[in-house]
């Protein structure tokens, strides 16, 4: 039975590719993301590592939790601890460290790294090795600075040149006094590194006569775990944590992996979808061969093969097809893998030189996944060639599907379609979170009692496309009778495409009707002509704020100050305002009370006060983080939503009780309203500053907007793998039906079919095939879309479903196209047949 099944499978080489190369992309996605996780893990995780070569302790402050009124907060790591670590017995040296966020633009005003990836600390001097010089000296004063070996390379900068930095809003603009490397990986990946001297940094990072960190590193002799005791004897233990340098780049690496994993799981997602799709190819091709060879199996049950011999065999020829597609698929994806790795250059982002990483695990998964897949699929038609009697094959009495066998299927898809509907009607009652688990489930649920349920469902959506295949004479009429010939094998086919239509319609009704949502809240909360911020989201100065209302045309403005507090022995945060304005700047529906912020006077969104359970007119005390407190009266609740929510006080009020002032973000309003001039005036008043974004509400809807359509894009190119697993599925179908029905196509040909019809006749068929599992993906696709709104819209007021009518009828456009050229070949070849040698064909 081995040898058979090899036999077969040399037979069937031709018939097989389309199956090979479904199961290879499917392996090849997975190997490839395993590939390209792996080694962007690896590349960041040694490269972090290399930043705690010369920390053996790292002494941290302890934040102190909440207690009744007084709200937590995190110590000072102050000179005298600095000294009493750097006389511990086992120290050798011991580095206050300090660091924040610095934006630094090159010589064209643009902003180098972003986020996280730009960043400022102090250099602690000749002694510091952590930055060795390349040229120039260390910094000296706050008109000094060191940056980065690369950055310097990136924008053309040497010693002596004036650099344009920015750390919380105000342009600086010191002199660039040494260049330095370094092993830190936010420069490796593309970020920037800005040094001043420790006064300078403390000062500008708010944290001055004082450290974020220190590091210490042992003597000879003495390890990492003794350090540490050593430290943990010496320094308070209630205001100060220590841990080792090991312990640090261990807690990185699991970090960075961790980070990985999200974006492993998320590819590994959509290479399951791919292989999911491949499993109706691999199924459909096996059944048609095992249709094709019935005399040959019934041949060797008669001659003393067992069903199980059978099956066997059918499954043998499967392991060898998925071993074949398993290996090109694992060479393809270590391929996808340095490619990937590559294109994230192209897009800006810069990884840490590193070897390309292929584990044990990358292979052994990349086998198992292209074998395991392809026998799954293909036990069941051999399960099915097995019962065939051999008397029945061998007469060619090749009975339908059993009434009993159909009304089986089609019951239980209809349970399978019900409960999956019941389970997301019921999922959409959730809260956010809550729902999404049974939705996925339901979703799965429907996708297959839909799947099973497709061959009923083919019958009546093809038989409304008849009249307009009237219009194509003889061959319409033979293409629409040969779609529901079978269909089973229509349905597997039009099911392939379904699923990639389905996931790509939902995820873009999602999108319109977020970004609609999105416009609507930014249009009816906000007044202000224009919002200003950080662009990596950090805190700016206060200066900025006093800055922006000078400017000219400047009518109204407030900045947002965030603070901790403690109400009711809870924890809650607080927004500073401009109370006399903040009513002109926004336009938030009051339920009750009136929008009056000043003094004792504050305005609370409608969720806060459910929890506390206040109204206009409530009363409380607020505990500030300075210790002082003070009564407060709720003088109005509004409806709160994601841009506007929470306690809104004046920042009179506010403001005396904070050490460190800090706003997230400044509303404007100008004489003019929101344009270029006013915009232009604002950033020339700020210095042209490239770290600080003035946003319209236009601009604000944008930036949300660029989020979900670089999502929706990396969506649609990932689902394109799926795609294009179905049209290989279409061409393997068609082909191998047209193989089957040789006998038949010759015939045609004999009483007066032209070639030209033959073509036409097997492009309708798929044409129609497509457009039906077009249709059904659609369907699904609208249907998961408003669920998933659902769930959304139960924290989003201004959420609206909007169904992309343009969109959706380009995507069945294209579910067309791809059904016109998957049966260009097959078309040629039925076309192509020789018309005596067809019909003697058994």
């Amino acid at each position: 039975m081995f040898r058979t099944a090899l036999r077969n499978v040399l037979a069937h080489k031709a018939r097989l590719l389309m199956t090979v190369l479904a199961v290879l992309l499917g392996v090849a996605f997975v190997s490839g993301t395993l590939v390209f996780t792996n080694t962007i893990s690896d590349a960041y995780q040694n490269s972090s590592a290399k930043g705690f070569d010369g920390v053996d302790v790292a002494v941290r402050a302890k934040y102190q939790d909440s207690k009744g009124d007084q709200v937590g907060k995190t110590p000072d790591l102050t000179q005298a601890l600095l000294d009493r670590a750097a006389k511990v017995s086992g120290a050798a040296s011991a580095t206050g460290v300090v660091s924040g966020f610095t934006a630094i633009a090159d010589q064209h005003g643009k902003l180098i790294g972003s986020g996280w990836q730009s960043q400022g600390g102090n250099y602690w001097g000749a002694r510091d090795s952590r930055y060795p010089l390349v040229s120039g000296h260390a910094p000296k004063g706050a008109n000094e600075v060191l940056i980065d070996s690369k950055t310097a390379e990136r924008a053309g900068y040497k010693v002596g040149d004036t650099v344009r930095i920015s750390v919380n809003g105000p342009v600086l603009k010191p002199t660039v006094a040494g260049v330095f490397t370094t092993d830190d990986g936010n420069v490796a990946a593309g970020g920037s590194l800005a040094l001043f001297d420790t006064a300078t940094a403390q000062r500008l990072f708010g944290t001055e006569g004082a450290y974020d960190e220190i590091d210490v590193t042992a003597k000879s002799g003495t390890g990492q775990a003794a350090l540490k005791a050593q430290l943990d004897r010496a320094l308070p233990k209630k205001l100060v944590e220590t841990t080792t340098g090991q312990k640090l780049a261990d807690d990185q690496a699991e970090a960075i992996s961790s980070s990985m994993s999200g974006l492993r799981q998320g590819l590994l997602v959509f290479a399951g979808i791919a292989l999911f799709v491949g499993t109706f190819i691999i199924a459909n091709t096996f059944t048609m061969l095992v249709a094709q060879r019935t005399k040959e199996l019934a041949l060797l049950r008669a001659v003393g093969a067992s069903r199980r011999q059978v099956t066997r065999s059918v499954l043998i020829e499967a392991f060898v097809v998925g071993a074949v597609a398993g290996v090109a698929g694992l060479l393809a994806g270590i391929g996808i893998g340095a490619g990937l790795r590559a294109l994230m250059g192209s897009f800006g982002a810069t990884v840490p030189d590193g070897p390309l990483v292929i584990s044990p695990g990358t292979v052994v998964a990349a086998l198992a996944v292209g074998v395991v897949i392809t026998m799954l699929a293909a036990w069941l038609p051999g399960r099915r060639a097995a019962k065939i009697p051999p008397v029945a094959a061998m007469s060619a009495l090749h009975a339908a599907p059993t009434t009993k066998s159909l009304v089986l299927r089609n019951t239980i898809g209809a349970l399978f379609s019900a409960a999956g509907v019941a389970v997301i009607l019921a999922a959409t009652t959730m809260n956010g979170s809550d729902g999404q688990a049974p939705m996925g489930l339901g979703a799965v649920l429907l996708i297959i009692g839909v799947f099973v349920l497709t061959p009923l469902l083919s019958r009546p959506l093809i038989a409304a496309a008849a009249p307009l295949l009237r219009g194509f004479g003889v061959a319409g009429k033979l293409a629409r009778q040969n779609s529901v010939r079978n269909p089973r094998r229509t349905a597997a086919t039009a099911s392939a495409l379904m699923i990639g239509l389905t996931l790509i319609t939902g995820m873009t009704v999602m999108a319109g009707s977020l970004q609609k949502s999105i416009d609507k809240m930014a249009g009816s909360a906000i007044r202000a002509d224009y919002v200003v911020s950080m662009a990596s989201g950090n805190a700016l100065s206060p200066d900025v704020a006093r800055k922006v209302a000078a400017s000219d045309g400047v009518t109204e403005s407030s900045p947002l100050r965030n603070a901790a507090s403690r109400i009711d022995g809870d924890t809650e945060f607080l927004t500073g305002v401009n109370g006399s304005a903040i009513g002109k700047l926004t336009d938030l529906t009051v339920d009750s009370g009136s929008f009056k912020v000043g003094g004792s006077d504050v305005v609370v969104d409608d969720d806060t006060a459910k929890s506390h359970g206040w109204k206009a007119g409530s009363a409380f005390t607020v505990h500030f983080e300075d210790g002082k407190s003070r009564r407060m009266t709720v003088a109005g609740v509004y409806q709160g939503n994601q841009m506007i929510h929470g306690i809104m006080l004046d920042n009179a009020v506010l403001t005396p009780h904070q050490k460190d002032p800090a706003d997230m973000q400044v509303m404007v309003k100008t004489a003019d309203g929101a344009s270029a001039a006013a915009k232009d005036g604002l950033e020339k008043a700020l210095g042209s500053n490239p770290a600080i974004e003035v946003q319209d509400k236009q601009d604000l809807s944008d930036s949300i907007a660029k989020a979900f359509t670089l999502i929706l894009n990396m969506v649609y190119g990932l689902l394109a793998m799926a795609v294009i697993v179905a049209v290989l599925g279409v061409i393997n179908t068609l082909a191998m039906s047209v193989f089957e029905r040789q006998q038949e196509i010759g015939m045609l040909r004999a009483i007066g079919l032209d070639r030209k019809a033959v073509k036409r006749m097997v492009r309708l068929e798929s044409l129609v095939i497509s457009l039906f599992g077009g249709v059904l993906g659609l369907g699904l696709g609208v249907f998961f879309g408003w669920a998933a709104g659902r769930l959304v819209g139960a924290k989003m007021p201004t959420y609206e479903l909007v169904l992309p009518w343009e969109r959706m009828a380009l995507f069945l456009v294209l579910a067309g196209v791809v059904g016109v050229l998957a049966a260009l070949w097959p078309a040629r070849r039925a076309a192509r047949l020789n018309m005596l040698a067809a019909i003697k064909s058994e």
